[in-house]
């Protein structure tokens, strides 16, 4: 019996990696399905339901299967409605809204995951605080959040240039840490506790795609020996090497919204189709990491 092909459902508005991935994606056979809207229409289920309500899903047909061109098209609920898996490549904004409609499951980093992680990992301080206590530094810090984009990650001058209670939940998680310039910035694409795709993406802080050369492999197995068990399966996470030659874990990001820059594509959608599949093929472990 042929199994039917599984689904890549991508956002209305796709980005160079996202591109990239779809062709991956077609060249692998998935069924692609872009977005048209940004937003879950006014009806949309609650918790629990398996797809969009009969004609209302945000997500519309566009992509086939095998190559571009040669498949048919349909709704989402259309396409994951004869039992085969659906994955999601999307930022966060649109990925909540698609993901519980679609039986998807998120993996991601504890949002603490970075502030946890030994001093010789991160060669700076990092703390995991409320905004509302962050507000109170009174010196330069790299202020971000964990796992999405809510706060803008930049360097503040104090606490006062935060983004305010009129704006954010004072309750909001954020990560602030000490401020440390990299020389030259990797991505690693993790998976089943391997470096599994990698790539440079910055020098000197400006835009530099690359090869991985040694060093940045090795220092990912190193933080993989550390802490891979304190990761889901499929995660990606970058490190950089600053001016004097130091080794350090920048952040952890979501497979599923991250761009794959300089790495082998297809070795990269592995990550991604790890990452944003189906509530239901969760492992034990990765149950813990669920968005």
């Amino acid at each position: 019996m042929t199994r039917p092909p599984r689904t890549l459902v991508l956002p209305p508005r796709l980005t160079a990696s996202a591109r990239t991935l779809r062709a991956a994606a077609l060249r692998r056979g998935l069924r692609i399905v872009e977005a048209t809207a940004s937003a879950a229409p006014e009806g949309l289920g609650g918790p629990g339901r398996a797809g969009w309500p009969e004609g209302a899903g945000p997500i519309a047909s566009t992509a086939g299967t095998g190559s571009a061109g040669t498949g048919s098209t349909g709704s989402a609920e259309s396409t994951g409605g004869d039992g085969h898996a659906v994955h999601l490549h999307a930022g966060p904004s649109f990925a909540d809204i698609a993901a519980p409609a679609l039986g998807i499951a998120l993996l991601e980093a504890p949002a603490d995951w970075l502030a946890r992680l030994p001093r010789a990992l991160t060669r700076r301080e990092i703390r995991a605080m409320p905004i509302d206590e962050a507000y109170r530094l009174r010196r330069p810090a790299f202020v971000k959040s964990p796992n999405d984009k809510s706060i803008s990650a930049l360097v503040y001058a104090d606490g006062s240039r935060l983004p305010g209670p009129d704006a954010v939940d004072p309750a909001t998680v954020v990560l602030v840490s000490d401020v440390m310039t990299f020389a030259v910035e990797y991505r690693l694409h993790l998976l089943d506790g391997a470096v599994h795709a990698a790539g440079r993406y910055a020098e000197s802080g400006r835009l530099r795609l690359g090869p991985a050369d040694g060093d940045a492999l090795a220092f990912g197995r190193e933080v993989l020996a550390a802490a891979g068990t304190t990761l889901p399966s499929a995660i990606v996470v970058d490190v950089g090497r600053d001016d004097e030659g130091r080794w350090a874990v920048i952040e952890a990001n979501a497979a599923w919204a991250s761009g794959c820059y300089s790495a082998d594509p297809d070795r990269a959608l592995d990550t991604v189709l790890r990452a944003a599949g189906p509530a239901t093929d969760l492992s034990p472990h990765d149950r813990g990491f669920v968005r």
